[in-house]
């Protein structure tokens, strides 16, 4: 096989990224937007030793589980990877990555633990509270605002994500119109020119509050008022600000926000733990699902109000407020400062008062207070990044001997690594959860129950 040939082939399995992936003489074939079942022509682009990447040409045959994509720029725009595939086989590929993984990576023995079947979403769409829409050009002139392109900087006309707040549509539709009136320029990448960036916006989905947050490049607004009268007619309409990022960068936000009308924050619950959301908020994008996971977390931390519980990767304090209506004291720690203060700020604005934040990376904080304070813990949750957990932190979990550990994870793979060493150093995985926070897309949020193999002896004997 080699470039530009074309080929035949049956789609077999997903790729961690969404592809599609077939074999053809034994090679692994990565195809987007196919799924397991599609029989395709497909024409090689690129080859590697084992395998090789190809474009779709033609769906031959098209599997059982294809649905026609509700979002017309979905192959487009890619940030759907599996808008294709019907939701209750979305649901199943998802249960079967986490469970795959713990297995292959982890090697853990599922049929030893309670997994529980996967929660999925009653209505899949417009779920996300946040969303942040480039600003530019199309080949006509014309502003648009959209996503970009996977991999790329072209912006796909969007203003009707279907994933987004639904009061998405009108807000774009009333910044573009004024940009347009008020002859305010987008920003042009290559130039460095032109003012209006990304268009931010946030919902609260218990409280129906709206923020609008305009990225631009310069400091002032031209005719700032008129955007002010547009927007504020918007049903929810609470905070509009602006976000001053003047540097030359694919970063979005900048770091000084500029109050314009109303509130420079907006609230919304998870549960009945209330929080405030400013534009640089760390803040789940998801708040049905959300309230499901933490739920689960609560439930695996198994606390009557005695416990001491640390909440590692704490972020806003999203976790460790949930925790703490149930536990003694709960320490939450995170590396981010505008985090730990608004985890700080939300403990006082719900009245929580046995709830104390730190500063710092977790794999150094709780080494450091261990080995300096001999500070103990009953119970710790961690909610790493991606990445998952650093060793140094893993090894001071072993060493501190909590009787349960709550392993939530973004990233399957790395909680199977965690989990091999958890599970080879005295903690025996117990029960499985898996949520579906992102629907359409090949992501999957997962919560794990470890306890302490002597504690599970103790329990028995007596």
């Amino acid at each position: 096989m080699k470039k530009d040939d074309m080929l035949e082939i049956t789609i077999e399995d997903i790729s961690s990224d969404g592809s599609g992936v077939g074999k053809a003489d034994g090679f692994a074939l990565f195809v987007k937007d196919t799924i397991p079942g599609d029989q395709v022509k497909v024409k090689i682009m690129k080859m590697k030793k084992r395998y090789g990447y190809a474009r779709l040409m033609e769906i031959l045959v098209p599997s059982p589980d294809r649905i026609q994509a509700p979002c017309p720029v979905a192959r487009q725009c890619g940030g759907c990877q599996i808008q294709q595939m019907s939701y209750e086989r979305q649901l199943t590929f998802k249960e079967n990555k986490v469970c795959n993984n713990l297995r292959r990576l982890g090697g853990l023995d599922l049929s030893a633990m309670e997994v529980e079947p996967i929660c999925g979403m009653e209505e899949p769409f417009h779920y996300r509270n946040k969303a942040q829409f480039p600003i530019g050009r199309d080949k006509n002139g014309k502003i648009i605002a959209g996503f970009y392109a996977g991999r790329t900087h072209s912006i796909i006309a969007n203003t009707d994500c279907l994933l987004g707040a639904e009061e998405n549509e009108a807000i774009l539709n009333e910044v573009i119109s004024w940009m347009e009136v008020c002859k305010v320029e987008p920003y042009d990448e290559k130039t460095g020119k032109g003012l209006v960036r990304h268009v931010l916006i946030r919902k609260g989905f218990t409280t129906k509050e709206l923020m609008v947050c305009l990225v631009i490049n310069g400091r002032k607004i031209p005719q700032v008022e008129k955007l002010v009268d547009r927007l504020q007619k918007i049903e929810g309409m609470t905070a509009i600000m602006a976000n001053v990022n003047t540097e030359q960068t694919n970063v979005i936000l900048g770091k000084e926000i500029q109050p314009i009308w109303g509130q420079d924050y907006i609230e919304d619950y998870i549960g009945n733990v209330k929080y405030r959301i400013s534009p640089l908020s760390f803040y789940q994008v998801n708040p049905v699902q959300t309230e499901k996971l933490y739920g689960k977390a609560l439930e695996y931390a198994g606390l009557t109000g005695k416990e001491t519980v640390w909440d590692l990767y704490c972020g806003i304090g999203t976790i460790s407020l949930f925790l703490a209506q149930k536990a003694k004291q709960v320490y939450g720690v995170e590396i981010v400062p505008p985090a730990i203060a608004d985890a700080k700020d939300n403990a006082r604005r719900n009245g929580i008062q046995n709830a104390e934040f730190y500063v710092g990376k977790a794999e150094e904080i709780l080494p450091h207070k261990y080995e300096t304070e001999n500070v103990k813990a009953d119970v710790i949750v961690v909610d790493p990044p991606r990445k998952g957990c650093d060793e140094a932190l893993l090894e001071t979990i072993v060493k501190m001997q909590p009787e349960r550990v709550v392993y939530v994870s973004c990233d399957s793979a790395t909680l199977a690594r965690d989990l091999k060493y958890l599970t080879a150093n005295g903690y025996k995985a117990e029960r499985l959860a898996t949520v579906d926070m992102f629907p359409m897309t090949v992501h999957v949020e997962s919560a794990v129950k470890l306890v302490r193999e002597n504690q599970r002896i103790e329990t028995r004997v007596k």
